[in-house]
């Protein structure tokens, strides 16, 4: 039992490795927005959307990842997706046109997002109920970690190597944790991995679900327009070096690990996930509401409550992931947590180049006025109500 406990540890560790790699790829390009404007001489919407270019790839491939996933198991996808992404940002750091990286991108998400399916399944399958908020919320730092090691890495990678050099980097990291993935990944016990007996038919039949799907997608508008231009607002309002606003970002982002945890652990304590994520949510109604004063009277409170809207608006993601996670039971788990992560990849899509005109006509507290509406709105969705202890 207890060389099966260090080992559920483990399969863990190497699902966290293999999401943080990717994810400097994949969602770390934001940071170096300003750099991207620059090298193709375009407008801050367009930099975005070259930026979040991986979403695309993410959009159309975490579905058919996640069937993939219920089949033959993490292991595979794991190493090979991520594997393959590797190759598509070595192939990106040599295309000359915008077009070109975006297609190479959008591919190489497409590719890497098989570990966003592959490392909730492992927390689903190797964990037991009481254990899986905790479990989750190490899982998540996964995105939180990657994130912090691009906000410390690739502006500076980028001022001194360039657009080029960053897309190496993000190359190498995700091929290492690719082999890692593909050695040493495993099968749980069959006591474990047959989990609860699966319901008959298809877990949409259930409307918590449904609004689970529909919380997600509301809560990505403002994660998205604070973490794709909280640092060109820093740089283009505030006129702070690019350097130090990812660095801001990255302290944030190390913030935003450590809460993922705690609120893993509140939520396994309470026996409930839904409970807690609407806390969660009037806590980011009222940061992006001072965000907003913050940044209409050009004070202090707005980099600081940039740096406090990093870390609430993710807090969240893991508790509705589970829980979409534990509504779909055993047997369509990978494909729900795709779907779950399509619906956000699609808000996210949609939300970036709108909230860039956004931003550039009436300005920053237009765009983050926009992510408070939706937070707003996804309170009366989120199924807290008869919610009951997966236990």
């Amino acid at each position: 039992m207890k060389d099966q406990g260090r080992r559920r540890w483990l399969m863990l560790a190497l699902g966290v490795n293999a999401h943080a790699s990717v994810t400097l790829g994949l969602f770390g390009l934001p940071l170096v927005i300003p750099d991207i404007q620059r090298n193709f001489g375009v407008s801050l919407p367009v930099a975005g959307v070259i930026a979040n270019a991986p979403s695309f790839g993410v959009l159309a491939a975490l579905v058919v990842w996640g069937l993939l996933a219920d089949r033959r198991g993490e292991r595979l996808i794991l190493g090979t997706g991520v594997g393959a992404a590797a190759v598509l940002f070595a192939a990106v750091a040599m295309a000359g046109s915008a077009w070109a990286v975006v297609t190479l991108l959008a591919l190489a998400g497409a590719a890497g997002s098989a570990a966003m399916v592959g490392g909730g399944r492992i927390v689903l399958r190797w964990f037991e109920p009481p254990e899986r908020g905790v479990a989750m919320g190490l899982r998540q730092v996964s995105y939180t970690l990657g994130m912090a090691v691009a906000a410390f890495v690739l502006p500076p990678v980028s001022h001194a190597h360039g657009i080029t050099g960053v897309l190496l980097v993000c190359a190498a990291v995700s091929l290492v944790a690719a082999v890692l993935a593909g050695l040493f990944l495993a099968e749980p016990p069959r006591s474990l991995s047959s989990g609860p007996a699966a319901s008959d038919g298809s877990p949409y039949r259930q409307r918590s679900l449904w609004r689970v799907h529909a919380t997600s997608g509301l809560h990505t508008v403002p994660q998205v327009i604070v973490s794709t231009y909280g640092v060109a607002c820093l740089v283009g309002l505030y006129r702070w070096d690019s350097v130090a606003a990812g660095q801001l970002f990255g302290v944030a982002a190390i913030g935003g690990a450590a809460v993922r945890i705690v609120v893993g652990r509140w939520s396994d304590r309470v026996g409930m996930r839904m409970g807690p994520l609407r806390r969660l949510t009037l806590g980011t109604v009222a940061v992006v509401s001072l965000l907003i004063l913050g940044v209409v009277t050009r004070s202090w409170l707005g980099p600081v409550m940039l740096a406090l809207a990093t870390v609430i608006t993710v807090a969240g993601n893991g508790l509705a992931y589970l829980k979409a996670g534990e509504l779909a039971g055993p047997g369509w788990a990978g494909r729900v947590l795709g779907v779950h992560n399509s619906v956000q990849n699609v808000v996210a899509l949609i939300v970036t180049p709108l909230a860039g005109l956004l931003i550039a006509g009436p300005g920053y507290g237009a765009g983050f006025a926009a992510g408070l509406a939706c937070a707003l709105i996804s309170l009366p969705l989120i199924p807290a109500r008869g919610e009951r202890d997966p236990r």
